[in-house]
């Protein structure tokens, strides 16, 4: 199938490694252009070897400006935007019993303002090419994982702004959608399960509830949704929640 997407120009948060990585190997391949956006220079630059096509923008995204300035310097680049991929992010574990206000506010800085702050600067460009964004979210919003308030918010709130920006973008032509992974493995998911006495052991524990095939969700699964979702293919998919998860969110867990 082609996804019509060739030398589109679709940025990508978070884009040098995992889902983001993942995301940005899945638009090269179906001939758009990634510019990866991330605060790690030096996995953005070996991801940037390995796709010619690509651009990286290393920057601080708990910072407005920096996002006004990864907008100008892509639009400076490509002179388009035909999608935004809101996708950096991490399970800080700032809870409600284990944290504080100060570090609640830092959490959502990091986790949920720069998906505003970059849709907000991207929408001119995105107005000219009528183009897409898609929200990466995570299960914690619809389940709840304790002990992670301020990430678990901000998963919340952008499963509302994704319905809210579909409405407000409709007579613009614009479509917005949400992913929302469950367990997918990941560099920083390995670097939690690495924390347990015995990681092995933890894995198997959760895979056992995962109810399709008991195994994890691939980063190239998550991928293909979110590269099918700003295709010219989805034109007629807005405002929609899409669970790439093996069924672990809204199946019985009777079935596991």
């Amino acid at each position: 199938m082609d996804l019509q997407l060739k030398d589109r120009v679709v940025i990508v948060t978070g884009g040098a490694k995992g889902i983001g990585a993942a995301i940005v190997r899945a638009a090269a391949a179906e001939g758009a252009v990634p510019v990866v956006v991330d605060r790690d220079e030096k996995a953005g630059q070996q991801l940037k070897g390995e796709i010619a096509k690509s651009e990286l923008i290393v920057a601080e995204l708990s910072k407005p400006e920096e996002c006004e300035s990864v907008v100008r310097e892509a639009l400076a680049r490509f002179g388009q935007i035909d999608a935004l991929v809101n996708n950096a992010g991490v399970n800080d574990k700032v809870g409600l019993e284990h944290g504080n206000p100060r570090e609640y506010v830092a959490s959502l800085e990091r986790n949920l303002l720069h998906y505003y702050n970059l849709a907000h600067y991207c929408l001119p460009a995105l107005k000219k090419s009528k183009g897409s964004i898609v929200n990466i979210a995570s299960k914690t919003a619809i389940t709840g994982q304790g002990g992670t308030s301020g990430y678990a918010s901000s998963k919340g709130a952008i499963l509302a702004l994704t319905r809210e920006w579909a409405a407000e973008l409709l007579h613009y032509g614009i479509r917005v959608n949400a992913v929302v992974p469950a367990e997918v493995m990941t560099p920083l998911y390995r670097q939690w399960l690495d924390t347990f006495p015995d990681p092995e052991a933890k894995l198997q524990s959760i895979l056992a509830r995962i109810p399709l095939e008991k195994r994890m969700t691939t980063p190239d699964e998550i991928a293909a949704m979110v590269i099918f979702l700003v295709s010219a293919r989805a034109g007629h998919i807005t405002a929609q929640h899409l669970f790439v998860d093996g069924g672990y969110v809204h199946l019985d867990r009777v079935l596991t």
